[in-house]
């Protein structure tokens, strides 16, 4: 058992064993897996995994911890960036991996119902033939539970939105184990509150999501992507804001600095031009996509670029965006035995070009490398610091370079984290960002957690001192 909780009461593991057998472990390796995530965090194990296979052992789990007061910590695919999965004071984590059922598709209403496990890739595969997609893709393949309760994002964001636009409806296990339906399939609705919205972005700190009920879009007759380097990163940000606000529907508009491009093209085999760089890619009828390709092509050339790559042959486009989504791991490759420090930001558009360009002068400053790669469309970007977890220097610099990086984006009314969550990274934020919004937060949680065992010591900080 861990040590940072004692262990389990035995009666508790005694319930847990006998209801789910082997689904039920203490094993070493199976608790620190379910104790990290993919970023710099330190392991925090619990001192149980539970595998769940339906929303009834969900709320079966919940009521046998509920009942010995035992902490409970939802588990998709781990692929979380701020210490989500982390097992702060121990207790059991709900390991949702398996309820991976495609639970009914209604293509005719262009929405499927999907138990959490489901992972993104699995579902678009699964919608293939039907000529539909989801279009919410944050990189990694992470389960569509767990993108509802970070509340995901990703590179398509800035055409199809967020999990916050493209959830309809989920089921909740609440923290007594009590089922809930947020909502119909009704596209909108004006009956009571939208308790939808409440749990999209919840972290596992409200209710677990079991289920979730999507808005799904029809696979665009045409596809065309596009590589265009940019003498600076003002300049390419620069062509970002002009293209939005001319309202060119660009479905992606991805940019990478100089340093994050070369890590890319020897973690991935590619000869992208070593300068900041757009990924852009245009969705709609072949003459539709054409016609936006060149109006962006014309707004590059005005600020400084000097050539599009383009990419209209599918393998070609699926190489680009794959070797985008590897790049958490390109980054890793360029200093082995190094963590990510993960980082993002969002801003207002108009303000992104100063939040760069300040953040820029810190970075230059740094001891080990930073890299940048961003949702630029929308304002949101992410920094990568490649430290060595073990040098209390590095861990202390990277501290400072966030710590400046985040209130430079609230000052200029922006916010400490665009998608990868809260977790407990960047719980220190919240007050300068939310102020007494903070205190209304409590309350909630309060309401429907009054024992505080749904995944404790993330997103809300501490009560303030009277």
């Amino acid at each position: 058992m861990s040590e940072q909780s004692g262990g389990l009461p035995g009666a508790l593991a005694g319930e847990l064993s006998r209801r789910f057998g082997a689904r039920f472990s203490t094993s070493d390796s199976l608790r620190e897996q379910h104790g990290r995530g993919e970023a710099y965090h330190p392991v925090r194990m619990p001192d149980a995994v539970v595998f769940a296979q339906s929303t009834g052992d969900v709320a079966d789990i919940v009521k046998l911890c509920a009942a010995h007061r035992v902490p409970i910590v939802p588990f998709g695919a781990g692929t979380s960036l701020e210490g989500h999965v982390a097992a702060m004071q121990g207790g059991v984590s709900i390991d949702l991996s398996r309820m991976n059922e495609i639970v009914e598709l209604n293509p005719e209403d262009l929405d499927v119902t999907v138990q959490a496990g489901v992972t993104r890739k699995q579902l678009n595969a699964y919608l293939r033939d039907q000529g539909l997609f989801f279009p919410v893709d944050p990189g990694a393949d992470a389960t569509l539970g767990g993108m509802a309760a970070t509340r995901a994002s990703g590179t398509n964001a800035v055409r199809y939105g967020t999990m916050r636009e493209n959830v309809l409806a989920l089921t909740v296990v609440l923290a007594d184990g009590r089922v809930i339906r947020t909502r119909s399939r009704a596209r909108k609705s004006s009956a009571g509150y939208d308790l939808t919205a409440l749990f999209v972005g919840n972290e596992g700190t409200l209710g677990i999501i079991t289920e979730a009920t999507l808005r799904l879009q029809g696979i665009p007759e045409h596809v065309t992507s596009a590589v265009c380097p940019y003498p600076s990163v003002e300049a390419a940000v620069d062509a970002v804001i002009e293209t939005i606000q001319t309202g060119i529907p660009v479905a992606r508009i991805e940019i990478m600095d100089a340093i994050t491009v070369s890590a890319v093209n020897a973690y991935s085999k590619l000869n992208l031009e070593a300068r900041p760089t757009l990924f852009y890619e245009f969705h709609g009828s072949e003459a539709g996509a054409s016609e936006q390709a060149r109006r962006a092509q014309e707004i590059a050339a005005s600020h400084g670029a000097e050539d599009f790559r383009w990419a209209s042959d599918p393998a070609e486009r699926a190489r680009l965006w794959e070797a985008r989504h590897n790049l958490h791991y390109a980054t890793l490759a360029m200093r082995p035995g190094a963590k990510s420090w993960g980082t993002d930001v969002c801003v207002p558009i108009s303000k992104l070009a100063e939040m760069l360009r300040e953040s820029r002068k810190d970075n230059e400053k740094a001891s080990f490398p930073v890299t940048l790669v961003g949702h630029v469309g929308d304002g949101n970007f992410h920094h990568g610091y490649i430290i060595d977890p073990d040098d209390p220097k590095e861990l202390a610099e990277a501290e400072a370079l966030n710590k400046r990086l985040v209130e430079r984006a609230i000052a200029l009314g922006g916010t400490c984290t665009g998608e990868h969550g809260v977790g407990y990274g960047k719980i220190k934020f919240m007050r300068a960002e939310h102020g007494e919004g903070v205190e209304v937060m409590r309350l909630i949680k309060q309401a429907l957690d009054p024992q505080g065992l749904l995944n404790p010591g993330k997103v809300l900080p501490e009560p303030a001192a009277s």
